[in-house]
C-alpha cells in the first residue's frame, strides 16, 4: 500500500519518519532506539491518555536516546530511532503481536488503541513501523562489512508495584556472542547490577529488532536495558554512554572486530 493510500483511509495520521543520524559513519556498530520518543500525532487524540502518562515510561523509553546519541558519537556509529511514542506502535515488535499496539500498558490502559478496525490497524503498522524497519534495514545494507546491531532501552525502577533490583540488562536472542563477550568482562566495566536477560527477555518479545535485523545474517547483536533512574540528567546519560562504549568495544575486541581509532 502506497503511502497516499494509508493517508486516504481510515485511522490516518501525519507520523514523522524515522531519524538516521551520523548516516556515513565509520563504525560496524549501527545504534538503534525503538523507543526514543513519547510524541503522539495529533490526529489520535493523545491516545485518550493524560499529559503525565504521555511522559512516563509507558510511552517511551526516557534517557534511552541521549545515551544511544553519545554511543553513536563516540563510537562514529549511525543511530537509527524512532520519532514517535511506542503506544501507537512499538517498532520493537511485529506486526502480528498483540504488544505492538497495546491496549494496555503495566497499569494504563490505552482507550485509543481498544477496538481498532483493521484499517486503523494497518495504518499503524504501514506509517510507523515499515518506514522504521525499511530505515534501519537501509543502514544495514550500506554498511561497509558486516553490522554490529546494539539496541539501546530504558526501564522503569518499579513495575506494576514491584521493585527492580536489576540495575543493567544484557539481552540477546538465540545468538549471545556479543553478550557473552561483554559479561565475561563486567568488572572491567561497572560495579551496577548486571544480569543476562533481565528484567526482560526473549519470551517477553523485546528481542524483535535482533531477531528481525541481526540474528537471520549472523550479524553480532546486543539489546541493552538500563535502569531509568540511573540516566535521569545529561551528566548521567553521558556517563552511562561513556561506560557502555567501552564495555562494547570491550565486547567486540573479544570477537576480534576492530573499532575505527581502537586496536584489536
Amino acid at each position: 500500500m502506497t503511502q497516499a493510500a494509508v493517508q486516504a483511509q481510515e485511522g490516518a495520521f501525519t507520523a514523522p519518519q524515522p531519524l538516521v543520524v551520523n548516516r556515513d559513519g565509520a563504525s560496524p556498530v549501527i545504534v538503534v532506539c525503538e523507543h526514543a520518543s513519547c510524541f503522539v500525532p495529533a490526529e489520535l487524540n493523545s491516545l485518550g491518555l493524560d499529559a503525565e502518562t504521555l511522559k512516563s515510561h509507558v510511552a517511551w523509553d526516557p534517557g534511552a536516546m541521549k545515551v544511544a546519541e553519545g554511543i553513536s558519537e563516540r563510537l562514529d556509529a549511525v543511530l537509527v530511532a524512532s520519532q514517535i511514542s511506542r503506544l501507537v506502535y512499538d517498532c520493537n515488535r511485529p506486526p502480528a503481536a498483540a504488544g505492538a499496539v497495546p491496549e494496555r500498558s503495566e497499569i494504563f490502559d490505552i482507550p485509543g488503541n481498544r477496538n481498532l478496525a483493521p484499517a486503523q490497524r494497518e495504518a499503524r503498522i504501514a506509517l510507523v513501523y515499515e518506514p522504521f524497519r525499511a530505515s534501519l534495514a537501509s543502514v544495514i545494507a550500506a554498511a561497509e562489512g558486516p553490522a554490529v546491531i546494539v539496541t539501546i532501552h530504558s526501564f522503569t525502577p518499579v513495575y506494576d508495584g514491584v521493585a527492580r533490583d536489576v540495575e543493567l540488562g544484557i539481552l540477546h536472542d538465540s545468538d549471545a556472542r556479543l553478550a557473552d563477550a561483554m559479561l565475561m568482562n563486567t568488572h572491567w566495566h561497572t560495579s551496577l547490577d548486571v544480569r543476562r536477560n533481565e528484567p526482560y527477555g526473549p519470551e517477553d518479545g523485546v528481542t524483535h529488532t535482533l531477531r528481525e535485523n541481526a540474528v537471520p545474517a549472523g550479524l553480532y547483536n546486543v539489546m541493552i536495558e538500563i535502569r531509568n533512574d540511573l540516566i535521569k540528567t545529561p551528566r548521567e546519560q553521558d556517563a552511562m554512554a561513556a561506560t557502555l562504549s567501552g564495555w562494547i568495544i570491550s565486547g567486540l575486541r573479544e570477537l576480534g572486530v576492530a573499532i575505527p581509532g581502537e586496536e584489536v
